[in-house]
């Protein structure tokens, strides 16, 4: 672990030196990305000096326990500062677990009603609120980009943006399917029903990311028929997009102008074809896989949200809270770091034994 953290403490160093230099800070793009480097590796370095200095005071220390006057009091510091020591090389063990390349990107989420007709509906609305409420708290801006409202309330499907610094790394654990067990507005004799809506959570794609050619596109346009404002249902100005080789198709209609609608289906489109693969190179390596938290698929059931016991239970890590009026107004963190905590220990472990 030294040895790793000694390399990047070098590493670090040699960024600031070479942004100090006028032929780094000529070139923009160079920069750019040197600055990003540097930000990375900041916490890593800072956690690292800490210690270093903290072993410095350790050896002091016990070199004052020899002393007869401040013996007693100095083994008391000692003790103290063995347990800051402990804590900090654990710290320093996560801070070294190799980041996810994705997760300062911007996602895209699409939910969708399930298995419950309109209740599965009125849960993705639910949900829905949910995330924005939490994307609100955390200062992130939410654009939805396509949404088809449910009958009695909530919606079929609804798609949209999260935009913010470290977006990814906050939702990237809601993909999978969530289940909800409650009384429906809709039900008439007060029995309790179990619901499901799917989420679905992307990385934005980079241009680097997925490279599509106009000849794989097929290009419709057609009159909006969600809701957005006066306008926007009395031109075409809706566009559908088809990635002809893997017959992916993605909608946009929430814009008023066309052009606007083109450029965030192709967003969408390649955030989804990067998603796809990705999920590919996944699943040749096999290790990676299985060292995950859940699979990221629609089918797999992550999370129940029980009504009448107010209770929020996470299978895939067994994480239960009894906040469930807390978390649908927005309050994830407890959820989310549950999760985080858990894929670093998974991470960590899986570091060891390889």
């Amino acid at each position: 672990m030294i040895e790793r953290l000694e390399a990047t403490q070098k590493r670090y160093q040699e960024i600031e030196n070479a942004l100090t230099k006028e032929e780094t800070l000529s070139d923009i793009k160079k920069t750019k990305e040197l600055s990003k480097e540097l930000a990375d590796l900041e916490e890593v370095v800072t956690c690292y000096r800490t210690y270093t200095k903290l072993l410095q005071d350790i050896e002091d220390t016990k070199e004052m326990v020899k002393d007869k006057e401040l013996g007693e009091m100095a083994k008391e510091e000692l003790t103290s500062l063995e347990e800051q020591k402990a804590k900090l090389e654990q710290e320093l063990e996560y801070l070294l677990i190799p980041k996810d390349p994705n997760d300062d990107k911007n996602v895209i989420v699409e939910i969708r009603g399930a298995a419950g007709g309109d209740e599965a509906n009125i849960f993705a609305g639910d949900l829905f609120r949910m995330y924005s409420r939490y994307a609100e708290k955390k200062g992130y801006k939410i654009d939805v980009y396509d949404a088809i409202e449910g009958e009695a309330g909530g919606y079929s499907q609804i798609e949209f943006m999260i935009k913010g610094q470290g977006a990814y790394s906050k939702f990237k654990y809601e993909s999978g399917s969530h289940r909800v067990q409650r009384v429906p507005t809709t039900e008439s004799n007060g029995r309790l029903q179990t619901s499901t809506a799917t989420v679905l959570v992307m990385p934005e794609a980079e241009e680097v990311d997925i490279e599509i050619k106009p000849s794989d596109l097929r290009i419709d346009i057609f009159r909006s028929s969600g809701c957005g404002g006066q306008g926007v249902n009395t031109t075409d100005s809706a566009v559908r997009i088809t990635h002809l080789p893997t017959n992916t198709v993605v909608t946009c209609q929430n814009e008023r102008s066309q052009i606007q609608n083109k450029e965030q289906a192709m967003k969408v489109l390649k955030s989804r074809l990067y998603e796809q693969k990705v999920r590919e190179q996944e699943e040749k390596e096999g290790s990676m896989r299985r060292s995950k938290i859940g699979t990221g698929d629609r089918a797999e059931k992550i999370r129940t949200y029980n009504y009448p016991q107010n209770r929020v239970t996470d299978h895939r890590i067994g994480f239960t809270t009894k906040n469930l009026d807390r978390i649908m107004d927005g309050d994830l963190d407890e959820v989310i770091d549950a999760l985080t905590f858990e894929d670093q220990k998974r991470k960590l472990l899986k570091e060891e034994t390889v």
